[in-house]
């Protein structure tokens, strides 16, 4: 019980630090002549935590380096590759608390914006898409633990919306992602 308020008060109200990851990554598309599969990517960026007792909110801002695969019936499998910038925004609370530790549930949303989506399979996929949607919001949530300084995260991302009314496609991903907390 000592640690626990130790921990509690050694705590800052606000943290910063950087972060760094990857994710795998699918469009997950509706249409039956067309096979998507999961590939890997890669984030970096910086985070900030407001520490309220237990209970905390995390905003992140990341720049990722997204791949996917799609592959039509019939033919060879097209790597997708794009650049985009995440901004996480999150709720958790720490369910287990100690001294230099702790473990962490935590959902949010996501906002994404496709910084470049001119590579071929993918202008493929636009000129069959009418209005196609640079941005997105997708929903988030995992695990976590805090070891001291270092912040480890497990997570789970789905779109809210398809990336196009005429092309129906909610993207999610896998992540893991390492932080240090400078301050």
């Amino acid at each position: 019980m000592l640690s626990k308020m130790v921990f509690a008060q050694e705590q800052p109200l606000i943290q910063i630090g950087i972060k760094g990851g990857s994710s795998i990554n699918k469009l997950n598309t509706e249409l039956a002549d067309l096979d998507d599969k999961y590939a890997i990517g890669l984030h970096v960026g910086g985070m900030a935590r407001v520490n309220l007792g237990r209970a905390y909110i995390q905003g992140e801002a990341l720049f990722s380096k997204r791949k996917a695969a799609l592959k039509p019936q019939g033919q060879t499998e097209s790597k997708l590759k794009w650049n985009a910038i995440d901004i996480p925004v999150m709720v958790g609370y720490k369910i287990y608390q100690q001294q230099d530790m702790n473990f962490r549930v935590f959902a949010g949303a996501v906002y994404n914006y496709t910084l470049n989506d001119n590579l071929s399979p993918l202008k493929a996929i636009k000129e069959g898409v009418k209005h196609f949607d640079k941005s997105n919001v997708q929903f988030t949530g995992g695990l976590g633990v805090d070891i001291q300084r270092f912040s480890i995260d497990v997570r789970y991302e789905r779109g809210f919306s398809d990336l196009s009314k005429s092309f129906k496609s909610k993207p999610q991903a896998f992540s893991i992602g390492v932080g240090y907390f400078i301050f």
